[in-house]
């Protein structure tokens, strides 16, 4: 899914991270964490071909970064804001097949029937015609997912997509996650400030500790000392009696 070699990533005179070697496999759900300010959401602007490497080689799925490739979709942070309130929930989603379009042209009936394919695909069918504004946290989210889905890419990147979600939300957006991944095979890579709602699903991690970015498995991701080292705080493992992981504050 990703392969970088020695990468460094660089905006104007500042260097945000790097040395950045590791590869991640095809069809992984993976979390990218580190601090605030850590350079999070500037990896996955590279991955989108928005930001040239400082150095080295970054290849996604198999080829070099380029904008608009419909192999990638994404969903951003602030989704909702940035669809306004007007819109119905099935034109946020036709809009990731023809928003590229320039003028005034009719949509297809095999655009059409895409479009209602993913939001069948989220659970989103019974909420299309009503306006994004009319929606709850979740529901947006399901269309935004919709959105990036649409184009039948090959990787989803998601930047804090659980972000002002509550816990029943957080679970349901997890849930939908892991069952693309299940039916599809396709790779996602999502962007957190917390790993509990996700570590059902995950199978690793992208973190950004001490300037540098590393992949491990998620079992060696949850680590009392890494995660401690990495936000600068003491953070205790839990392992409940099922075998489920969590993590808090020590």
């Amino acid at each position: 899914m990703l392969e970088l070699e020695n990468v460094s990533a660089v905006r104007g005179d500042r260097t945000i991270w790097e040395e950045g070697t590791f590869h991640v496999p095809s069809g992984s759900i993976v979390a990218v964490i580190g601090p605030n300010g850590s350079g999070k959401t500037t990896l996955l602007t590279m991955i989108l071909g928005l930001l040239k490497p400082g150095s080295g080689t970054l290849r996604v799925l198999g080829e070099e970064p380029r904008r608009g490739n419909s192999r990638i979709g994404y969903v951003p942070q602030n989704y909702a804001a940035i669809a306004g309130d007007s819109i119905r929930a099935c034109d946020m989603v036709l809009l990731g097949l023809t928003g590229t379009r320039y003028g005034l042209k009719r949509t297809t009936a095999s655009e059409h029937a895409r479009v209602q394919e993913a939001l069948a695909e989220v659970g989103a069918t019974h909420f299309a015609d009503r306006r994004m504004s009319q929606l709850s946290g979740g529901q947006q989210q399901r269309v935004a997912i919709a959105q990036a889905l649409v184009s039948k890419p090959e990787m989803l990147l998601l930047d804090e997509p659980l972000a002002n979600l509550d816990v029943r939300n957080q679970q349901d957006i997890v849930s939908l996650l892991k069952r693309i991944n299940a039916e599809s095979g396709i790779g996602i890579l999502v962007v957190a400030h917390d790993l509990n709602p996700l570590l059902s699903a995950l199978d690793g991690a992208i973190y950004l500790l001490d300037g540098h970015p590393h992949y491990a498995g998620v079992d060696d991701v949850v680590s009392e000392e890494l995660l401690t080292h990495l936000y600068g705080t003491a953070i205790k493992v839990v392992r409940t009696a099922q075998g489920d992981l969590f993590t808090r504050s020590a």
